[in-house]
Order: C-alpha cells, then sequence, then structure tokens
C-alpha cells in the first residue's frame, strides 16, 4: 500500500512533475511510487533504572534496482513511518543523481537521545540492528549516520551485524570511525561538494569565482567547510549566520578565524571580525552566492522575493518551499537542488564502501579527485536536462534520478 502522508505526498508531488515530462508509462510510475519494503519493529530496552522500555523503529528500503539500499538511521521523537519512507524514495533520487550503484534506503527510531545513557543508546542500537538484520548488508542495505547518530553508533551497527554473520564485516554500514574502515575526506565531502557546484554554476553563468560574494546561513559541517573550501579558491565570504546570529563584513570574513571562533563559542554571534546581522538581512545581501546549510524551510514565500543573489546553493536538506522556489526561479535566480547540491555526501560513502569491500584505501587526495569528478558528471547531466527540458535545476534533477531508475526497471522487467 502506498504511504500518503504529508512527508510523502510533497515527495510525489515532485516526482509527478518530472515522471509527467518524461512521458513515464503508468505500470512504471506506480512501480516507482511505491516502497519496495517497509520494516516496522519493536525494540526492548532495559534501560538503567531497571525497568523494560520498548521503542518501535523502522528501515525502508524504497528501491533496490540500482544496488543495495542505502541511507541513514536517525533518533528522533517525532520519527513516522511517513517521514522515513519519503526520506528513502529522496535517497533513491540522489543516488541517481549522482550515479552511483545505490537504491535508496532510511531507518529511524522513535526515541529522545539527549534523555538517555550511552549505555542505553548502545543497547537500543545493537537491538534494532538485531531486529533488522536479515534485510541489512553490503549487497543488500547500507546504512549510515542522520540526525542524532554519529561515528560511535555506526561502530555499534557495525559490531551488532559482524557477530551476527561471524566474521568483521566494514561495509555493511558508512560514516564509520577511519579506524573501523571509515574514508578520508568524508567530514569534508558534502561541504566540497557544494563547493564544486558553486564553482561550476559560476562558469555556466559566467562569472568568476575569484572575487565573487558568498554569503553562508548555517555554520555546521556543511556551512563552515564550504566556506573554507571557496574561500580557498579566492571566493570572498561577506556573511554568515547561524542559529543564534551572525556576522558581515563587506571586505570579506576570516573564515578561519570564525572557524575557530565558532568552535569555541558554539555561534558565529559577536565574532570581532565584522558586524552582527539577522538571517533575514543575511538572505537580502546582493551577493553573488546564497548558500543555506542550515535546516529546511528557511527560504519561504515571505521571504524570497528579498534575495537578491544570482545562485542558490542548497546545502542543507529541503532549505527552499516549493513557492519560494518558484518565485525564484520566475525572477531568473539560479537554484541548485540539494538532491544535486549535497549528493556528495552519500558519493563519498559510496566510496567508503567500496573500499570497505575492496579491502583497500585510498588517499584523501584520491577520495577529493574521485569526488570533483563524479559531482562535475552529474552537475552538467543536471544542466544538459535542464537546457534540453527548458525546466528548472530541480525539475531537471529529478528527471535524471527518476529517467536512470525508470530505465534499469523497464531493462530487469518483472519478476512473477
Amino acid at each position: 500500500m502506498a504511504p500518503n502522508g504529508p512527508v510523502f505526498s510533497a515527495m510525489l508531488e515532485e516526482f509527478d512533475g518530472a515522471a509527467r515530462l518524461l512521458n513515464l508509462e503508468p505500470g512504471i510510475w506506480k512501480i516507482l511510487t511505491h516502497p519496495k519494503r517497509q520494516i516496522a519493529v519493536s525494540c526492548p530496552v532495559q534501560m538503567d533504572n531497571g525497568e523494560i522500555e520498548v521503542f518501535t523503529g523502522y528501515r525502508v528500503q524504497y528501491s533496490m534496482s540500482l544496488g543495495p539500499a542505502k541511507g541513514g538511521i536517525r533518533y528522533h521523537p517525532g520519527v513516522t513511518l511517513d517521514e522515513v519512507t519519503a526520506l528513502a524514495a529522496w535517497m533513491t533520487w540522489k543516488c541517481a543523481v549522482a550515479h552511483i550503484p545505490f537504491g535508496g534506503g532510511k531507518g529511524g527510531i522513535i526515541c529522545d537521545p539527549t534523555r538517555m545513557s550511552r549505555r542505553e543508546v548502545e543497547a537500543l542500537t545493537r537491538r534494532y540492528v538485531a531486529e533488522i538484520i536479515d534485510a541489512i548488508g553490503p549487497e543488500k542495505d547500507v546504512p549510515a549516520p542522520d540526525v542524532n547518530t554519529n561515528e560511535q553508533i555506526m561502530a555499534w551497527v557495525m559490531d551488532t551485524y559482524s557477530m551476527h554473520v561471524g566474521h568483521t564485516s566494514t561495509a555493511v554500514v558508512t560514516g564509520k570511525p577511519l579506524e573501523l574502515g571509515g574514508s578520508l575526506g568524508r567530514r569534508e565531502a558534502t561541504g566540497r561538494g557544494v563547493m564544486i557546484v558553486a564553482r561550476e554554476s559560476a562558469k555556466h553563468l559566467g562569472f568568476d569565482v575569484q572575487g565573487a560574494t558568498v554569503a553562508v546561513q548555517g555554520f555546521g559541517n556543511v556551512g563552515s567547510v564550504s566556506a573554507q573550501l571557496l574561500a580557498g579558491i579566492g571566493a570572498r565570504i561577506i556573511a554568515v549566520t547561524d542559529w543564534k546570529g551572525g556576522v558581515y563584513n563587506a571586505g570579506g570574513l576570516d573564515v578561519a578565524k570564525l572557524t575557530d571562533y565558532v568552535s569555541l563559542h558554539k555561534t558565529a554571534e559577536g565574532f570581532p571580525g565584522g558586524e552582527p546581522l539577522t538571517n533575514e538581512q543575511l538572505f537580502a545581501l546582493e551577493v553573488d552566492i546564497l548558500i543555506p546549510a542550515a535546516l529546511e524551510n528557511q527560504l519561504t514565500g515571505e521571504n524570497a522575493s528579498a534575495v537578491r543573489a544570482k545562485v542558490v546553493v542548497e546545502g542543507a536538506n529541503g532549505p527552499t518551499t516549493p513557492d519560494a522556489h518558484r518565485r525564484l526561479h520566475e525572477r531568473g535566480v539560479l537554484v541548485i537542488p540539494d538532491i544535486l547540491a549535497n549528493s556528495s555526501g552519500v558519493t563519498a560513502s559510496y566510496f567508503e564502501w567500496v573500499q570497505d569491500r575492496y579491502g583497500y584505501f585510498w588517499t584523501e587526495q584520491e577520495v577529493n579527485d574521485r569526488l570533483e569528478a563524479k559531482m562535475c558528471e552529474a552537475f552538467y547531466a543536471v544542466l544538459k536536462t535542464s537546457l534540453d527540458y527548458k525546466t528548472d535545476m530541480r525539475m531537471a534533477a529529478y528527471v535524471v534520478a527518476i529517467n536512470r531508475v525508470a530505465t534499469v526497471t523497464r531493462m530487469r522487467g518483472m519478476y512473477a
């Protein structure tokens, strides 16, 4: 049965537009709008106070036509089957846009890890993995970190799976510590991809990224790394905001000093190298490149008309509402969608999986060179599609992704 919650419906809206452009036949349309497998499990855990709690966990494998399912596991009180299914669908399109041999998956457990001890989180993780053990594996489904999960939790996933299969299996999960088969360059990968597509967008629009002005909303992993790397190729980062406040300097911020300040104070607010700035002011700045790298739904119908950037590169997932996207596109702002701009994260995960299966690891330079090649390939495939179909980059990214999955589904045919 197709889920029909609000998050999944939002995904279907984007899907339908691209499917119509492709003249997708009804049978393939039906297959691609139904998740292949939805798993719900109960995970009993003995808590530190001696009481037993039962947590609900999900794993959705949306499509596996191109290869094993790939996608994170999130720990959050707000996890729903609808959300996990929609995220698994988005992972399907993201992997297809990135042209890597993975389908889409996602997992989640309804819990609040901030109110649990380390032992409780470990016990919950191991029980969850034990419950879905038959459905995951290097050839089946390869999880990764997501909201409220990290390298340590991935190490527990890997260990639990390895104990069940009777040998160390590092390729079952990505986002692991380096010592356990993690990949060099993975932490910077998403920010690096944002830098690459920002640079290629500038080329396409005919302005030089050297000396180009950049504003970054959100200074976590993605925002800070993309700011550092863009500054490294000569761009001028003039504004940064985060959850608490922000800073502006028309002459350009010292990104290295700002990064040190943020790691010490946990916010860019009060940084002495510029003037205070709010989010709304940041969005309205006249800049060449705007990078929303914080939360979803930041650019809305209300504030989109204030945006004066030439390019918006979505570092975060879903930072632009459909209404805002329409308005920006009508005004000639080039929006590079999240499923292209931040697909470098899952591309680096793919590299980690490949290295684990090889048992042979690449240098950081090799990882970065390969990421550069994959991101440029993806960017130009989407750009060409956008020009061929006379549509925006978001619709073009869906057209590329859905076309790839549909083609393989057609070739493989129906298994009785």
